[in-house]
């Protein structure tokens, strides 16, 4: 059974520590905004591979494909406000 974005919402918010996720898509492919404070200092694959850390095997076995936005809080906020 596919998942929801609800659940993969739900999956990376269970593993990894986030102030803000939003999560769409269409059972397989999903796209996702994941403001979490451990992505302080980190460079963009590093913080991609946070999130496929929190997802585990669901990422190989269940989502085909996850175009996701890795944002500090602090970058969240100046996007949010500029």
């Amino acid at each position: 059974m596919l998942p929801t974005p609800e659940e993969v919402r739900q999956y990376i918010s269970d593993n990894l520590n986030c102030e803000h996720i939003e999560v769409a898509g269409d059972g397989s492919h999903f796209e996702a905004v994941i403001v979490s404070p451990e992505f302080a200092g980190k460079r963009l694959i590093a913080r991609h591979q946070l999130v496929y850390k929190a997802l585990g095997e669901r990422m190989k076995n269940e989502i085909h494909a996850l175009s996701m936005r890795t944002l500090t809080p602090d970058e969240y906020n100046a996007n949010a406000n500029g």
